[in-house]
């Protein structure tokens, strides 16, 4: 009996963010699926590990320590992308930050332009420089990790919120210029997940109790819940599919 072909097979993926949290979810998933997966984290502490645990599950992964907000970083990690794997189908921008909580009186310029610069910024360097690379593979797939913030924002969650909506309209304007080349371009909107990212948010008993009281799915998520929806995005499922914006919340917008 001939093999199956897995859905990504052949196929080259980044993931910056990806070594712990929704990001290695998607990384998993997509390695699982086939594809070689480039993984990014702020260090080598961080990266190696994360790298490991991916081959242990015989993924072809490779990791690179890379500061989203550093432009150089991310010409570094595209150009050893191509030397080692020779192409870049999938691209997923999801490493993000938001150092501070408070109202937006409380927040100064240096503070807006760092949350700017990995939330969204980043997201629209990273995709010019893997644009010729994408045009090149024929279908290629770019999904940008947004938030539920984005769409109705949250009390002292401000820089956060906008940095968010205006990933959701890059991707939406990447959507509409680059579909000539069959490069499709999403977003996903995670609602709650159980992540280091959100800890101060779910370890919060009353934010906690809030949440899975309202939300009509009665709890937060866990990374992997995401993943799925990034693995249609990036296959032939979603060939149809771009410029969409795609809520993973447990029924959060429905309140």
């Amino acid at each position: 009996m001939s093999r199956v072909a897995l859905p990504l097979e052949g196929k080259v993926a980044i993931i910056t963010g990806a070594t712990r949290g929704i990001g290695y979810a998607i990384a998993e998933s997509l390695g699982m699926s086939g594809a070689s997966v480039v993984i990014t984290g702020r260090s080598h502490e961080t990266v190696e590990p994360a790298t490991n645990k991916l081959k242990e599950l015989g993924i072809t992964a490779l990791g690179l320590p890379c500061h989203s907000g550093d432009e150089d970083h991310l010409k570094t990690l595209v150009q050893t992308t191509i030397d080692n794997f020779g192409r870049i189908d999938v691209v997923v921008h999801n490493a993000a930050i938001n150092p501070v909580v408070g109202p937006l009186e409380n927040m100064d310029s240096g503070l807006f332009d760092k949350i700017m610069q990995v939330n969204l910024k980043a997201g629209f360097i990273l995709s010019n420089l893997c644009l010729p690379h994408l045009r090149n593979s024929g279908s290629g797939s770019i999904i940008h990790i947004s938030s539920v913030e984005g769409l109705k924002p949250t009390n002292g969650l401000g820089l956060y919120s906008i940095s968010k909506s205006a990933l959701i309209m890059l991707a939406k304007v990447q959507a509409s210029e680059w579909g000539q080349h069959n490069i499709r371009v999403n977003v996903i909107c995670p609602g709650l997940v159980q992540t280091k990212f959100s800890q101060p948010l779910w370890q919060h008993e009353e934010v906690l109790n809030t949440w899975n009281q309202q939300v009509p799915l009665h709890r937060m998520a866990q990374p992997k819940e995401v993943s799925g929806l990034a693995l249609f995005l990036a296959t032939d499922a979603s060939s149809y599919c771009t410029g969409g914006v795609f809520m993973c919340d447990g029924g959060y917008m429905l309140r």
